[in-house]
């Protein structure tokens, strides 16, 4: 143990800290243990920013960008209306698609970009079938992860230990080195939720309306504005309604014709307000001048909605700009040009107070009313996505053929060897924009600058274990204790650790913390390197037990009204069984 091992793992189990407890951002986590490495010296300038020049993060930005092209040129706008079709035919046949069809994508699109266009049909075909959501929620996200580690390009995490092998002077992963096994993953983990797994998941009622989903029935009500109410004459936002009583207006009534409230809207006398407030607000209501309340009985969903509004559930994405801030910060209403956040499901809660000073979390459910402009500002918005109707943007379908030639390009080119794959990533991506598939400002939307920032930072993790000795001195000690079973068991246990480790923070960073000393295990064992490698990739991208173990897990936890003993119920099982078939059928594929 030297000076410069301590400050490496003393600096590491900081950050495993900070990755677990989210009291930063994991990009800024990781950006700040690189920052701490370069100034303490372990690690120079050069070395410590060579995380953003490596071609594993290059090629997951090139993947966002060419997922994206394909995600919003609509060729895959036939795959909701199939899975629709079936679904509304047989539950056990739907969950089988949902998997099936996850998994086919996911391993050539983004996983969080497949769920993405998949969750708003789900839910609406578990609507119609007046089943749980939750019955298929979670199967779509286990068949998006699982389809992810059938080939190099699935996830991120597998990109990134391909390139840290190759950095270490072993072979990158093959575009197709993965699939055997994977699916054999993949049809483990089908039959398992067939067989089990569909069984131990929630039965959660299903509300007849989205009001009676989030509980607001006591919350909503309707009040007259009278001649002598201080607020006649004045624009929402500046009237007493608001800055004094600190309500939400949803909707104004005048003459008969529902209006949309803005922050603008002037208030007339006779007005009736449809409003969103507790007990006690109700109470000080009734004592402010000028108010008559017109109905206090529960509303529904139909007194929401009408010819210029409606009730709209959006989730915030696991990479958005709005998680930690509030709404106020965000300042969301005037940004969304008066759409008005009612509730929000944040994990096993429903919030309908103080909302504008509620800081969102990754996977939060918002409850918005909003009118038809507002709700295409809102399916624009990449930080939300819209998952109560399945309704998508227009698509362009002249760009559907030069995508998908595109695409299949990137794959055969790198698959074949005819150039590594981060040249054959950046051709496609020049050939999106060259044809006109993509535009430049989609472009750099596209891709998730957080995960980018995380990657450059999480593998000067993997240099400063390489570069000190740290790497040498943690296997040395596996090796010793239990290296001396034999390399079945070494391999065994990479795996537990790696999917315990990837349950509980960032698959990327546990990735590059185990990668590196995955390879000089081997190297010490005197074994192949490959098998090792093999069960560090698989198991940080199968994590099943926890909602944040994996970004799709985060983004069914609200939608599927979903608690945290869902996860370890349906999840703990599975993953112990994936690991006792990892111990077999990896050292098979990939002889020691």
């Amino acid at each position: 143990m030297t000076y410069e091992i301590g400050v490496v793992l003393s600096v590491i189990a900081v950050a495993v800290v900070l990755f677990v407890s989210e009291k930063l951002s994991i990009d800024t986590t990781a950006i700040l243990v690189m920052c701490l490495f370069m100034m303490l010296g372990i690690l120079t300038p050069a070395e410590g920013l060579a995380g953003f020049s490596n071609p594993a993060t290059i090629t997951v930005a090139c993947m966002f960008i060419l997922s994206s092209a394909i995600f919003k040129s609509g060729a895959l706008s036939n795959v909701g209306v199939l899975l629709t079709r079936i679904g509304r035919k047989n539950n056990l046949l739907c969950l089988l698609a949902v998997m099936l069809v996850a998994g086919a994508l996911s391993a050539f699109i983004n996983d969080t970009a497949v769920v993405a266009l998949l969750m708003p049909m789900v839910i609406q075909v578990a609507r119609d079938t007046r089943i749980s959501p939750a019955k298929l929620l979670m199967p779509l996200s286990f068949g998006a992860l699982l389809g992810g580690v059938c080939t190099l390009i699935g996830t991120s995490t597998n990109i990134l230990v391909s390139g840290i092998a190759e950095a270490q002077g072993e072979e990158p992963i093959g575009m197709f080195e993965l699939t055997a096994a994977g699916l054999v993953f993949l049809v483990i983990g089908i039959l398992y939720m067939v067989f089990a797994g569909r069984f131990l998941l929630p039965d959660r009622k299903v509300a007849e309306d989205l009001t009676e989903d989030f509980n607001m029935g006591d919350y909503l009500t309707e009040i007259v504005l009278l001649p002598n109410s201080p607020s006649v004459g004045m624009p929402l936002r500046s009237s007493s309604l608001v800055q004094n009583l600190d309500i939400d207006v949803l909707q104004v009534t005048r003459d008969k014709f529902k209006l949309n409230a803005t922050p603008y809207t002037m208030l007339r006398s006779g007005d009736v307000l449809k409003v969103r407030c507790d007990v006690e607000k109700l109470k000080k209501m009734k004592e402010e001048k000028g108010i008559k309340l017109k109905s206090e009985r529960k509303l529904k969903d139909e007194d929401l909605n009408s010819t210029t509004t409606k009730l709209f559930e959006a989730i915030v994405t696991p990479n958005s700009y709005m998680v930690g801030k509030s709404l106020k910060e965000l300042d969301f209403r005037a940004y969304n040009h008066g759409a008005t956040v009612v509730a929000i499901r944040h994990r096993d809660e429903i919030l309908h107070e103080k909302l504008t000073h509620t800081r969102l979390s990754a996977g939060d459910v918002l409850l918005i009313s909003a009118d038809k402009n507002q709700a295409l500002n809102l399916r624009s918005n990449e930080d939300i996505l819209l998952i109560s109707e399945t309704e998508r943007s227009h698509y362009d379908y002249s760009k559907i053929i030069p995508v998908l030639i595109i695409g299949v390009g990137v794959v055969l080119t790198a698959a074949t060897g005819m150039a590594h794959i981060v040249l054959s990533a950046l051709v496609g991506v020049v050939l999106l924009v060259l044809t006109k598939s993509i535009r430049l400002d989609e472009l750099y939307k596209s891709i998730e600058w957080k995960v980018i920032f995380m990657l450059a930072g999480v593998l000067s993790m993997g240099a400063a274990l390489e570069k000190t000795g740290a790497a040498s001195l943690l296997s040395g000690f596996l090796v010793e204790s239990i290296g001396s079973y034999g390399p079945h068991a070494l391999l065994s246990a990479f795996f537990f650790i790696t999917f315990m480790t990837t349950n509980f923070m960032s698959n990327n960073a546990t990735a590059a913390l185990l990668a590196p000393i995955a390879i000089v295990a081997a190297k010490e064992m005197g074994v192949s390197v490959r098998p090792f490698l093999m069960a560090v990739t698989f198991a940080a991208s199968l994590s099943f037990m926890t909602p944040m173990g994996y970004q799709t897990n985060t983004m069914i936890y609200g939608p599927g009204n979903y608690r945290f003993m869902d996860y370890l119920r349906v999840g703990t099982p599975f993953n112990i069984l994936l690991w006792l078939v990892a111990s077999f059928i990896i050292p098979f594929f990939f002889p020691f």
